[in-house]
């Protein structure tokens, strides 16, 4: 019996050392974001079919809006993640189609939901709310 409690208490000490090494990461400061864009425009023609995107101005370095489908839309800011607050990267959706990636650093993100998929970015892409008004075809992006 006394085993198993030196064994118990050894582990939890273990275990709570582990987990106090976690980085303390903070997110850098991003403006405030209300825009409004037509997807009905030339200029965001893409992304009135699932699969579309396009980069809006707004945000921290611009802002990279895509169409998941069914008058679903993400927003995520193009700022990359990795020293989040000097990064020298701005976001670009790879010639895949389906990756954000960071040329500064190497990370690389999923455009569906920012997550990161190769680091050395440990947090995802700054997303922002999207509402879709199919009356006149108008994505609001803000937060």
């Amino acid at each position: 019996m006394k085993k198993q409690y030196v064994f118990l208490v050894g582990f939890l000490l273990i275990a709570l050392a582990l987990g106090s090494c976690k980085k303390n990461v903070q997110r850098a400061f991003y403006p405030p974001v209300d825009e409004y864009i037509n997807i009905t425009l030339i200029s965001y023609n893409a992304l009135q079919a699932p699969g579309g995107w396009a980069y809006v101005n707004g945000g921290l370095k611009g802002i990279i809006v895509y169409a998941r489908g069914g008058n679903e839309f993400v927003a995520y800011d193009r700022n990359c993640t990795f020293e989040e607050e000097n990064s020298c990267g701005k976001a670009t959706v790879a010639t895949d189609n389906i990756t954000i990636e960071c040329s500064c650093d190497g990370s690389t993100y999923n455009i569906f939901d920012g997550s990161v998929t190769n680091g050395p970015a440990e947090l995802p892409l700054k997303g922002y709310n999207v509402s879709f008004n199919s009356s006149n075809s108008t994505i609001r992006i803000y937060g």
